[in-house]
């Protein structure tokens, strides 16, 4: 049952997993969910802000998940182990933002708490009487007495994610505003003559000043950027972000599932514990060398040296960490171009039937992120963005491009073809 706006309920499973969920359609703004840590109200700094550009706060204790499809709408989620929250924090402030409209546009908004242990719903609370709102605070989570408890909130805000979080103590980023150019005198004017000089007393010696005290830190960067059909592509240059570390995350979930008849009909989806999706990359070096980075063959790459890309790990889940990788930004200059792709290692005979989706998340700029939408041919391989250096700009480009390789040629194989590589391939295991 839905909770009662100011209601509260005890929390007693030690992590918990955040849902925020409403029913996506025409004209619906896309909703992102945040977290605030805070202490005696505010937060301590802006590292108290969980958001999709800074997605996991330094204790551990609390994480972005991402977004997943679902067949009644559509969830962001966060997961929150409580047992790690650090003794200073009082509460946890659990909000959403509206992109390009209010949640009055937003159908069916709801927040859920779940142990992430059983999945056993905890609390729920449904947001009603949204309006002209573009952030809202849906709950928190806060101390009482030693344990937590959850309270359902619905305050909403009408100056967005930024008057949300400036009013919880972050430090926000503005776009600069370019300054307007001088308007040109309507006739030419003489200039006055100068004055004559004045001479001038000698001021006494200053003592040497101290040094500077350290800048602070960056401000919060609150945009992020969604590529789809009609704008596929950002410079990275243009966003700042090319330096540092750009994480790839690829998350998922499967939207049916069949079993028995169903699966002999042809459906190409297994149990979702049975998928295994790898996250790959084709790299193309500015020296010529070219390679791939994958889990099969345990050529999981290396961030310092060349190819300057990592692959974490094998994740058969999808949708909680999903794969990554990561991109060393730093050496952005002795990479040519750079595909990343994801291949179906077992469990399924196609992409049919998964919602997946793509995060690019640099360690500077904003966040990057697509769905690859569905897929109506038998694929097993699918190139999901291209990373381009031009010399002058680093450039992604949104493919969501699904492949079906040809008989008896490899996913891998299919990836070189469609994109030039011309490597040489070898049977490989993982």
């Amino acid at each position: 049952m839905s909770m009662l706006k100011g209601a509260n309920t005890p929390v007693s499973a030690p992590q918990v997993r955040v849902e925020l969920g409403w029913r996506s359609g025409p004209g619906v703004p896309d909703v992102d969910a945040s977290a605030l840590l805070l202490a005696s109200g505010k937060v301590r700094s802006d590292a108290d802000f969980v958001f999709y550009n800074q997605p996991s706060h330094a204790s551990g204790a609390v994480r972005h998940e991402g977004k997943q499809t679902a067949p009644d709408g559509v969830r962001d989620q966060m997961s929150v182990d409580l047992a790690r929250v650090e003794p200073a924090i009082e509460k946890i402030v659990l909000a959403a933002s509206a992109d390009s409209g209010s949640f009055g546009q937003v159908p069916g908004l709801y927040i859920k708490v779940l142990d992430a242990g059983s999945g056993a719903e905890i609390a729920r609370y449904d947001s009603q009487d949204a309006t002209v709102e573009t952030a809202f605070v849906l709950g928190e989570l806060y101390r009482r007495q030693g344990a937590w408890k959850f309270r359902a909130v619905g305050q909403g805000y009408r100056s967005g994610l930024e008057g949300l979080a400036t009013d919880f103590g972050i430090t926000v980023d503005e776009p600069q505003q370019a300054a307007p150019a001088p308007a040109a005198p309507a006739e030419p004017v003489r200039p006055p003559a100068p004055p004559a000089p004045v001479p001038q007393p000698v001021a006494p010696p200053v003592p040497a000043s101290p040094p500077p005290a350290a800048a602070p830190s960056a401000p919060v960067r609150l945009t992020k950027v969604t590529l789809t059909k009609d704008t596929p592509s950002v410079s990275l240059t243009k966003q700042g972000g090319t330096s540092g570390a750009m994480r790839v995350n690829l998350s998922w979930q499967v939207r049916k599932q069949f079993q028995g008849w169903g699966a002999k009909l042809g459906r190409a989806v297994a149990m979702h514990g049975d998928l295994d999706l790898d996250l790959c990359a084709l790299f193309e070096l500015t020296d010529g060398r070219k390679g791939v980075v994958q889990a099969l063959g345990n050529a999981f790459g290396a961030l310092h040296q060349p190819p300057y890309i990592h692959l974490d790990g094998d994740d058969r889940t999808g949708g909680t960490s999903g794969e990554n990788l990561t991109i060393n930004l730093d050496h952005k200059d002795q990479l040519r171009r750079v595909v990343i792709f994801v291949t179906i290692y077992q469990g399924a005979r196609s992409f049919a039937d998964l919602d997946a989706t793509v995060t690019l998340q640099p360690q500077h700029g904003a966040a990057i992120d697509f769905s690859l939408g569905e897929c109506t041919v038998p694929s097993t391989v699918c190139a999901l963005a291209l990373i381009t250096n031009t010399g002058s700009d680093l450039v992604v480009q949104r493919e969501a491009r699904f492949l079906v390789p040809e008989r008896g040629v490899s996913p891998q194989r299919t990836i070189d073809y469609a994109y030039g590589w011309g490597m040489n391939w070898t049977p490989g295991r993982k």
